[in-house]
């Protein structure tokens, strides 16, 4: 507020300076005051006190009325305006309702009064413009003729080929549609010159009319045609069904027609003729008739409009596009047709300022559409076809080309909501609603800005970084190309990717954020405090990572490794710094954490042992026994298994006497992990060598009492053969037995 009485007083007080000069140079009819006196007058009225004082008084009152008229501003600015504009937009509704009807009624007079116009010239006027319009038109359908095979030719040589040879086409058949018109026009403008009105080589202002409009028009219409080709499909920039097309263009071209040869030739030919209150009236009704027009294709889209906003929530997508396309659907018809009426009020009530700057409005807020449209469907197509990588490199890196195809969802979204933000900033910008460009050329803007183009670089320089660390981890791991990883290989670049991957994400997180202006260090001193927080409440996590991180330093497992922890074994498929995963025989995945593990048995570490314990009948030779066992064993070596043994048979003989057996042992040193495949092996053999050789291994005896008299005898045992006789113990029993 002191700043701006400083500069209402320095206003007043240049305002009293000049003055009085400019009442003296009227007075002395002087051409300019001169600066001197000015500056005099300035130094006597501050050495004077008195004058000083009245100067100041002066300058005080000035300030406080300023002051009070903009309190009073301020507190009635918004009814104030409302009204006003209210008030100011009906009586120029008004007004352009009387200018109609005031150019109805000098049309009517001045074909009901034959002295207020002069209709042999007019008639000589309209038989000129009409002879000059015949041959303009008909100059001009004989070149659309002759260039119809041409544009043909161009449309079946399109067919098919790439974007870039229809590129190339397309831009051929939209010159040869310009240089139809331009022919045409020069055609018209030499018929009104040598062939129409009075001397060879002059020619009407309305004839001139008439040519530019035409010219406007219809090089307004090759654009059209550019986007709408309905004749030629394969020249056609949009990807639109031919009927579509064609009903789009018929509508614009009339459009166009109408409004532009009734603004560029009959209302000036009207103006200057009769009154400009005809040519007014005769643009209200070319521009209600438009309304109307317009009014007609919106309510007969309303449906196909509706559907096609509403496809992407139909889908069940719930973004920002899906929910408002939705939205908009139910009324978009009601908020077009007011769009429309808006647009005719607004040229009836101020054509010079207002209709422009809505027109130029509405054309930036469509072109941002469309090419926000286009940079969405360019960018989705590239991302959907386009992502496939060499063969080479798809065979080094299997997993790259599904990983970076895992991300184009989600860099669609970004994208999408990017784009759309775009947009409506654009839109807003073309209906001054923001001044988004005058803020980004301000410091702030290009500090804000700034920052943001920093985070995203910085985000996407993270990726990039997880992306190439992610590929050599996995090209170290593939086993067709260089060295075969070891388990421990896999086990510490597992580990490392996922440590990897943490520091990774906060690293960049701390850096973005530094760069938009937020102040990590009290990030990282709560990071601290917290982490000594969680040390303390969370024993149990910090005791797993305690215990996972020596585990790892004593290399005790591995993934792939067959482990035993606890009561749980099976194979380990996943390690990190606080719990191993393994699965059992079943198929079960038992995630353990470290703390509960108090012994690890890795039955894969170095190599393994098969140990082969083989009861045999009390009755059998050991010495025989040991026999058989080496010839199985040879057997295996003569089989496919024996690339997995790496020492000779360890026999170590006679180990226990069973209730029904001799216990006989041997083992078999195998590769890591082999002792199973290669156990289950072995026993095959034994079990052919026993029975080729008459080994007997022992299984649990019944003995079978049945009883005795009371002398001590017992009584005869009877077997049923298979025909039903009884025959003696002796003999083979097939079916069951029985007692006499």
């Amino acid at each position: 507020m002191n700043c701006r009485n400083r500069i209402a007083s320095l206003l007043v007080l240049l305002v009293l300076i000049i003055l009085p000069s400019l009442a003296h140079a009227q007075e002395s009819a002087e051409p300019a005051p001169n600066p001197t006196s000015s500056v005099n007058d300035l130094i006597r009225i501050l050495e004077s006190e008195e004058a000083r004082g009245a100067l100041l008084d002066r300058l005080k009152a000035e300030a406080a009325a300023q002051e009070s008229g903009e309190a009073s501003d301020a507190n009635s600015t918004i009814a104030r305006q409302v009204a006003e504009q209210t008030r100011a937009a009906a009586e120029q509704i008004v007004d352009g309702a009387e200018a109609v009807w005031s150019g109805l009624a000098a049309l009517v007079v001045m074909f009901s009064d034959p002295n207020l116009v002069d209709f042999a010239e007019f008639r000589s006027l309209v038989i000129n413009v009409i002879l000059v319009g015949a041959g303009l038109f008909a100059s001009y359908l004989v070149l659309r003729l002759l260039a119809h095979p041409l544009q043909r030719s161009l449309d079946r040589r399109a067919a098919g080929r790439n974007w870039s040879i229809r590129t190339v086409l397309v831009l051929v058949a939209t010159i040869i549609d310009i240089l139809t018109v331009a022919l045409a026009w020069g055609a018209g403008y030499l018929i009104a010159l040598q062939l129409v009105g009075g001397r060879t080589g002059q020619m009407d202002i309305n004839q001139t009319l008439l040519l530019n409009a035409f010219l406007v028009v219809e090089m307004i219409k090759v654009a059209m045609r550019l986007f709408l080709q309905a004749r030629f499909p394969n020249l056609r920039v949009l990807p639109i069904s031919d009927l579509t097309a064609a009903y789009w263009y018929f509508w614009l071209a009339r459009v166009v027609s109408l409004i532009g040869y009734t603004f560029m030739f009959v209302a000036p030919i009207l103006a200057s003729n009769v009154s400009e209150a005809a040519a007014q009236a005769a643009r209200v009704l070319v521009m209600l008739t438009a309304l109307v027009i317009g009014i007609v294709v919106i309510l007969q889209n309303r449906e196909r409009v509706r559907h096609v906003l509403s496809s992407r929530a139909a889908t069940g997508r719930t973004d920002f596009l899906s929910r408002s396309g939705a939205l908009l659907a139910g009324i978009w018809h009601l908020l077009a047709i007011a769009y429309l009426i808006a647009i005719f009020a607004v040229w009836l009530v101020n054509p010079t300022d207002a209709l422009p700057f809505m027109m130029a409005a509405t054309l930036k807020s469509g072109v941002a559409v469309v090419v926000g449209g286009l940079v969405i469907a360019f960018i989705g197509r590239f991302a959907n076809v386009g992502l496939r990588l060499p063969d080479d490199v798809r065979a080094r890196l299997p997993a790259l080309e599904a990983r970076l195809k895992a991300f184009v969802p989600r860099v669609m979204q970004i994208i999408r909501t990017v784009v759309t933000i775009g947009v409506i900033i654009a839109i807003a910008q073309s209906w001054g609603l923001i001044d988004f460009l005058g803020w980004l050329s301000s410091e702030a803007g290009q500090r804000i800005s700034g920052s943001a183009l920093a985070a995203l670089v910085i985000l996407l320089l993270g990726f990039v970084a997880y992306l190439a660390m992610s590929s050599w981890v996995e090209y170290r791991l593939n086993p067709q190309f260089g060295s075969i990883p070891t388990s421990r290989e896999k086990t510490l670049l597992s580990l490392f990717q996922n440590a990897f991957t943490i520091a990774l994400v906060v690293l960049v997180s701390m850096l973005a954020l530094a760069q938009i202006g937020v102040n990590i260090a009290p990030l990282l001193a709560g990071a601290g405090v917290l982490g000594l927080a969680i040390g303390f409440g969370a024993q149990k996590l910090v005791q797993d990572i305690i215990t996972g991180v020596f585990i790892q330093l004593e290399n005790v497992m591995n993934e792939g490794d067959v482990v035993s922890l606890g009561s749980l074994s099976g194979v380990v498929e996943r390690l990190t710094i606080r719990s191993v995963s393994i699965r059992s025989l079943d198929g079960t995945l038992h995630l353990i954490p470290f703390s509960s593990v108090d012994t690890v048995s890795n039955m894969m570490k170095g190599f393994s042992y098969h140990v082969a314990e083989i009861g045999v009948a009390y009755r059998e030779n050991i010495d025989e026994v040991k026999e058989a066992m080496q010839e199985a064993f040879d057997l295996l070596m003569q089989s496919e298994w024996r690339d997995m043994i790496i020492d000779k048979l360890d026999m170590h003989g006679v180990t226990a006497f069973a209730d029904s057996a001799v216990m006989v042992r041997a083992r078999i040193k195998t590769v890591p992990g082999g002792h199973w495949a290669t156990g289950r092996a072995y026993n095959e053999f034994i079990k052919q060598v026993f029975d080729r050789r008459g080994i007997e291994i022992p299984f649990p005896h019944v003995t079978l009492y049945m009883g005795e008299d009371k002398a001590g005898a017992a009584p005869p045992l009877r077997v049923r053969n298979d025909a039903g006789s009884k025959t003696d113990a002796s003999e083979k029993p097939t079916l069951i037995t029985e007692t006499d």
